[in-house]
């Protein structure tokens, strides 16, 4: 049974950090310190088994009017459990998180998941803009300490 935490003294900072860095496309290559500092500025859960870390979830959010949902995974041999909804949801109802307007997210494959939660595509993606660093980590790797 999965138990979900929203403490942050919980969270195994090198199993996220492992998760993201190596086998997430959108967070590859992050510098642990940048995940650091990421966690400490968001509304961070875990989903635990048997003690050990398993699933995490965090929103960036002003916890007031919007939320951005990101980082969301399941460890490979816990999927298929619906982890990955039931964390979502358990961050969703979050007390901080109440009376948003809006919550946003970008996936390149779990729109099946989100739109069960609420989710979804853009009414009119053309008012929507972003500016993208994609090498940004890549970078901070390269400079000299």
């Amino acid at each position: 049974m999965l138990r979900i935490s929203a403490d942050p003294a919980e969270l195994e900072v090198g199993l996220i950090h492992g998760f993201l860095s190596r086998s997430s496309y959108w967070a590859a290559d992050i510098p642990l310190p940048t995940l650091e500092r990421a966690l400490a500025n968001s509304v961070c859960y875990g989903g635990y088994v048997d003690g050990a870390q398993v699933a995490f979830a965090r929103a960036v959010t002003d916890q007031a009017t919007f939320a951005y949902l990101a980082d969301v995974f399941v460890v490979p041999d816990h999927r298929g459990k619906g982890y990955g909804r039931d964390i979502v949801r358990a961050l969703m109802q979050d007390s901080r998180l109440q009376g948003l307007r809006r919550w946003h997210l970008v996936t390149r494959d779990m729109q099946g998941l989100y739109g069960r939660l609420g989710f979804t595509a853009l009414d009119q993606p053309e008012l929507h803009m972003q500016k993208h660093d994609p090498d940004v980590y890549r970078r901070a790797a390269s400079k000299p300490a």
